[in-house]
């Protein structure tokens, strides 16, 4: 049976209404039903070609502009609108902030059915660029082409790429010359190494046919000046990996930590892969109101130092500690959080289902000379057991800051029956934040949230919440 084909249909001189989740701007159709958009801002005024059509929505791209949104800011990027990776990059920063806020707040109560009693307002960002400590890049032999290269007659060169997926298309890199999201010697180094692979005729990667040897590369920053490259070889050929990262050892000193991995499975995940350290260190370090902390290779540390310094500061917050408290951090990571109150704590435990990110947080409260930390391997929905609890003792506070996905019903559970006398609830996702938020409902009242933008130029947002037992 053949597909059904989709009608595409033109509205015109329809004004884009609002932002939404996931990037996109909200209009209406003539007939009442909402139109998602990815490439205008609100305040825009423009003819629609949608392109799905559903029983209350349709997806649709604007093809004209009748009139363009005071809201509206000139793109920094040249890759803006190819890349994918900064939405938002078009509209004023200010006004990214108010759809963020009211993102959030929507969700609460939309979703939460939460009676907000005090929300701060957002806390913006003061780098809106260059503001990431670790990105990623990947290595292709057949670069995304433009329209207007497709069509052209002209020979285009040279087809390698080392950049970003197309979204959408995980076999389509965008090759890229400047990005904005990380400070120099991000661009320069990226730029160096594509140029030298060239160069010497290194075979970049071919993500359909799994052929060639340079597959990803990673970059990593921290406020100390430290500076990781960790490249990612689909198969060894020890000539030509020993003469690239001998050119960015002998080219960039500032490098402080140089890896590489060797990964010939059909994904570029290096998890469960060895990581060697060609170079330096096989770590950097990032420092955060004197506390410092090693990231290695797989670790994870949010990707915003300035404003994780701030969530963590509103999270402290929130938690009302006076030195006597026992605090739960669950999904601790490498136990940033956990490490950051401590000195205002009792003592606290901090739970993590990955072996390896325990194993770092140890080695961090270590390294800090903290020693009201304790740190488990657990699962979560497991885990707090009543030997648990007997073994610990009964939290007077839980942080919790779980993955996008939330909590499971389960670990919700868990707390409840715990019942400490304050939750903090640290959401990547205000969406998932909500849904866990009403089934605590009746045992837990919200008393304030507080939105922090970690990523400028994206509809990304983070939010902490106030929970205190009814």
């Amino acid at each position: 049976m053949s597909r059904k084909k989709t009608i595409k249909q033109v509205f015109e001189n329809i004004e884009v209404l609002d932002a939404g989740a996931k990037g996109k701007t909200i209009a209406k159709a003539p007939d009442g039903r909402v139109i998602f958009l990815s490439n205008t801002v609100p305040g825009d005024v423009v003819d629609i070609q949608t392109f799905k059509k559903r029983k209350s929505y349709f997806e649709g791209k604007a093809i004209a502009f009748h009139k363009y949104s005071e809201k509206r800011t000139e793109p920094k990027c040249e890759h803006f609108g190819t890349c994918g990776g900064c939405k938002w990059q078009d509209m004023d920063y200010k006004f990214q902030l108010e759809y963020k806020q009211n993102e959030v707040e929507n969700n609460l109560k939309r979703i939460g059915h939460i009676d907000l009693p005090e929300v701060e307002p957002i806390l913006g960002s003061e780098k809106q660029y260059f503001y990431r400590n670790k990105m990623e890049f990947s290595f292709s032999d057949s670069r995304w082409l433009t329209l207007e290269e497709i069509q052209s007659d002209e020979d285009l060169g040279d087809k390698n790429a080392l950049g970003f997926h197309i979204p959408g298309m995980w076999d389509k890199i965008l090759d890229v010359r400047k990005c904005w999201l990380q400070e120099d010697p991000s661009n320069t180094i990226r730029n160096a190494v594509k140029a030298f692979a060239l160069k010497h005729s290194m075979e970049f990667f071919n993500t359909r046919q799994q052929s060639g040897f340079l597959r990803t590369m990673m970059l990593r920053t921290s406020s100390t000046g430290d500076i990781m490259v960790l490249i990612q070889f689909f198969k060894e050929d020890k000539d030509n990996r020993e003469l690239l990262l001998d050119y960015l050892k002998e080219t960039f000193p500032e490098i402080t930590s140089l890896q590489y991995v060797i990964n010939g499975k059909a994904n570029d995940t290096i998890y469960d892969q060895e990581v060697i350290c060609y170079s330096g260190k096989d770590h950097i370090l990032e420092e955060m109101e004197g506390l410092k902390f090693k990231i290695n290779a797989k670790s994870f540390y949010q990707t915003n130092s300035d404003q994780a310094f701030e969530l963590y500061k509103i999270t402290r917050n929130f938690a009302g500690l006076t030195g006597n408290e026992l605090v739960y951090d669950l999904y601790t990571g490498t136990g940033t959080i956990a490490q950051f109150v401590a000195k205002q704590a009792a003592k606290v435990i901090g739970v993590e289902a990955v072996p390896d990110a325990i194993t770092a947080a140890k080695e961090n409260a270590q390294l800090n000379g903290i020693d009201n930390v304790d740190f488990y391997v657990g699962d979560m929905k497991s885990v707090f057991n009543d030997d648990f609890i007997n073994q610990h003792g009964h939290p007077d506070v839980i942080i919790t800051d779980p993955p996008r996905d939330g909590m499971h019903k389960d670990v919700v559970q868990q707390i409840l029956n715990i019942s400490p006398e304050r939750i903090v609830y640290v959401s990547c996702n205000s969406a998932t934040q909500a849904r866990d938020l009403q089934l605590m409902d009746s045992d837990y009242k919200v008393i304030k949230s507080q939105a922090v933008d970690m990523f400028p130029q994206t509809h990304h947002v983070e939010n902490v919440v106030l929970l205190e037992r009814r």
